[in-house]
């Protein structure tokens, strides 16, 4: 027997393979930063702070993310790349010691009405598996129990040819059971179209009887439905005969020649549906989104009640519980379910099933159902469901990438968020955090703070060290680190309330609040306790309620804050004015852009399967406008120089003088008043950081007439520096006279309010209940409950 003999004696020098312990970054250019040089320590939880738009997210998505996942991309082959998205190098001089880059960001999850959180986590495939094994009675393979899955069945023959003339005729069947409810195809809801809403049936088509948006009478929507030889012209709608009413609402679409053109005719219903009712809503201009809501109604599928499933698949169960009933329980109480499921035969499927379901209670989404449809979940919620595949991952050395993981988030979750980022390094990977709360800073090994201040104002490494040496810095974080806003002594007196009755959306236990007018008022609780379902689904959307909540606003290269706010109608209208041409020549989208770049300033090159090189357009100089509209000035600046201007700069500009503009005076001023005064107004939607892009919509927002403000947790991404001017501007909404409610986690924001409900006491069936009502002063007094307790210990009470 053969003996391993062992010597504790250590080699002379270490092995060159362990001198790799940092990630070094030098000269990084992207969007607004600096040059900037820093190293950072693998295995360890490295966290990025700064005020909103300094340079974070630049620094570690687009720079050391984004060329982690390019270079991951170049090992594959031409071939395939070619089917891949085509990323560029980032602006950066060195980057060396990557390792393979895993990105959690807050990016919504797709809307499609498909996708719900058992589809997005693989839970719905395993469940699929599960009940085609077990099931009783036995009704088919997986696909049945999937409501993406239609049933088909098809039959026919082909010949087969044998040779010296002999062919012989085969007859071939196919079938495949779905799950997909065929009433609403696998949606949950129907949709029903209002016909009321979109014409005046008394009317005739000659007589311009739409009231759809753009369906104006001599436009050539109009015209192809009014020349298509389909219809009488002067003929009213109501008196149509049965085949003419199909033809005008439900059409195929046909071929047909109008003034020697050829066009095709559509009917009304399907082409709505294709050109308005299935965008996404956030997306649609205000007044085809207001057309939207008042035309089409949804309501819950009468044949499958909501589950989306056929009858049979519904009918195939375990125990006494279906596939549908599975996925409408809460995760906790599913994870129990399975586990008490004894079966042998399927251990393994079991087993990946629980450790899923358990990975949801662990990373505290246990409140969420596997049919909750992902397109309504919150950022920082949609960020956990990602996080979830990551968890039981054997993978090391990785680098883990989280842009404010800890969003969405009361107090008492946030320490359950620290112990997860915590477990991945402590398994030997890197884990690089974009973060704002104290909390999550605090559990740092390595701090790197970017700023001094946001846009071209930060873009520079102000601090690098520990969190003790990041708090004994005069950085803006440093200084503010320790801040704690103090309950305020006197409150403002409601001047009404908005009366809520017997709310029961979601997991809402009958809830019957008084919300205040006049004041500023907090929703609180922990995640998943029903604010949003108060809030959002029980106060009446009345004229007059102006709702702000998290969806991420869109935007390509060619949008930008001037085209976003609304403010480049008045600016392109006063150049018109002052210089008597069409205002259509100061739109880089429109009439006045440079020929050669289209309006873009840069000119693309596709390069096939490597990526894409962008260079700055020769002709206009980066500046989109066509020479001779740049010679058209208003103010003594022309179009180009106007949108090169900052926030704060056009305030001034468009205040007074020849250049005074009142409308987009007004505009300006509300995006200095949310803390943007630093963006430029031509700047592409696609540079802003998420925080910005938040302020940018309420900025919008702040415009619209109204008294009652709602808004979804307002501190998204904002800095410890920026959630002062934010309390600021809810001040000065409540004291022109508005009603200001607020969805929000952030305790300096909970101190500064007049009025607090706080729901709970728990998540998701354990919450739903108004646990407190009352003044801040006296939820820290009272500690009854979690916010209370925590927000005792922020004010130090």
């Amino acid at each position: 027997m053969s003996k391993v003999t062992r010597t504790d004696r250590q080699p002379a020098e270490p092995h060159a393979a362990d001198s790799h312990d940092l990630i070094r970054v030098h000269g990084a250019r992207e969007n607004n930063l600096k040059d900037v040089s820093v190293e950072l320590p693998k295995r360890r939880l490295t966290v990025f702070t700064g005020v909103s738009g300094s340079g974070k997210s630049s620094l570690v998505f687009d720079t050391i993310a984004a060329e982690s996942q390019r270079m991951i991309n170049e090992t594959y082959s031409a071939f395939l790349q070619g089917f891949m998205p085509t990323l560029a190098r980032p602006e950066v001089d060195v980057l060396e010691g990557l390792t393979t880059a895993i990105t959690v960001d807050q990016q919504r999850m797709g809307s499609d009405p498909r996708s719900t959180v058992g589809t997005a986590t693989d839970a719905n495939a395993m469940l699929r598996i599960l009940f085609s094994r077990l099931g009783k009675p036995y009704f088919g393979p997986p696909g049945a129990f999937s409501f993406n899955v239609a049933s088909v069945q098809a039959s026919g023959g082909f010949t087969v040819d044998r040779g010296a003339d002999k062919t012989k005729t085969e007859k071939v069947s196919f079938s495949r059971t779905g799950g997909m409810c065929t009433h609403c195809e696998g949606r949950g809801t129907v949709s029903d179209i209002d016909l009321a809403q979109l014409y005046d049936d008394s009317k005739s088509l000659s007589e311009d009887p739409f009231t759809i948006p753009t369906y104006t009478g001599g436009g050539w929507v109009v015209r192809v439905i009014a020349e298509s030889g389909f219809f009488d012209p002067d003929k009213p709608i109501r008196a149509y005969t049965k085949k003419e009413r199909h033809d005008f609402l439900y059409r195929e679409p046909t071929k047909v020649k109008i003034n020697g053109i050829n066009l095709t005719y559509e009917g009304l219903i399907p082409k709505l549906q294709k050109s308005m009712l299935n965008k996404d809503r956030e997306s649609m201009q205000p007044h085809i989104r207001a057309f939207v809501d008042r035309a089409v109604t949804f309501a819950t599928c009468p044949e499958c009640e909501g589950t989306r499933l056929t009858e049979g698949a519904r009918s195939s169960k375990i125990g006494k519980v279906s596939i549908a009933d599975a996925c409408a329980m809460e995760i906790r109480d599913l994870a129990e379910w399975v586990r008490g499921i004894d079966e042998p035969s399927v251990t393994p499927l079991l087993t990946a099933l629980q450790h899923t379901l358990d990975s949801f209670v662990e990373i505290g989404l246990g409140y969420l159902s596997l049919d909750r449809a992902s397109g309504t979940l919150s950022g920082g919620e949609a960020q956990r469901v990602k996080m979830i595949r990551h968890l039981g991952s054997s993978l090391t050395d990785v680098t883990y990438v989280f842009d404010e993981p800890t969003i969405g988030l009361h107090p008492h979750d946030i320490q359950r968020m620290n112990n997860l980022l915590l477990r991945l390094r402590d398994k030997g990977n890197t884990v690089l955090v974009v973060e704002h709360k104290p909390e999550a800073i605090a559990i740092a090994d390595h701090v790197v703070d970017l700023g001094p201040g946001a846009g071209t104002a930060g873009g520079t490494v102000c601090f690098e060290g520990t969190v003790e040496g990041l708090r004994a810095s005069d950085t803006v974080t440093g200084r503010h680190l320790d801040d704690r806003a103090a309950v305020k002594d006197t409150v403002r007196k409601a001047t009404g309330t908005l009366p809520v009755r017997g709310a029961k959306a979601n997991n809402l236990r009958e809830v019957d609040v008084d919300i205040p007018l006049g004041v500023l008022t907090v929703v609180t609780g922990v995640a998943g306790s029903g604010k949003s379902s108060l809030v959002h689904g029980s106060i009446p959307a009345e004229e007059g309620v102006i709702a702000v909540d998290q969806t991420p606003i869109r935007g390509s290269r060619r949008s930008n804050p001037a085209t976003y706010t609304g403010l480049l109608d008045p600016i392109r209208k006063a150049f018109a004015k002052a210089n008597g041409v069409k205002p259509a020549l100061f739109s880089a989208n429109s009439e006045g852009a440079c020929p050669t770049c289209n309006g873009a300033g840069v000119i693309y090159t596709d390069l096939g399967m490597m990526a894409g090189v962008s260079t700055t357009c020769e002709d206009c100089g980066g500046k989109r406008f066509d020479a001779s509209v740049l010679e058209y000035r208003f103010g003594g600046r022309d179009i180009s120089e106007v949108l090169a201007m900052s926030v704060a700069e056009a305030e001034e500009f468009f205040r007074e003088g020849e250049a005074r503009i009142p409308a987009a005076h007004r505009i300006v001023e509300r995006m200095a008043d949310v803390g943007l005064g630093y963006l430029t107004l031509g700047q592409p939607l696609t540079t802003l950081s998420g925080g910005e892009r938040q302020r940018l919509k309420l900025a919008t927002h702040m415009g619209d007439k109204g008294g009652v403000y709602v808004l979804d947790e307002p501190t998204t991404g904002l800095h410890l520096a920026d959630v002062e001017q934010l309390l600021g501007l809810l001040d000065r909404l409540v004291d022109s006279g508005k009603s200001v409610i607020v969805i929000e986690h952030h305790q300096a924001v909970m101190a500064h309010a007049d009025w607090i409900i706080d729901l709970g006491p728990g998540a998701g069936h354990d919450g739903g209940r108004v646990v407190f009502e009352g003044t801040p002063a006296e939820l820290v007094a009272a500690r009854s409950t979690l916010t209370g307790e925590h927000l005792a210990q922020y004010v130090g009470a």
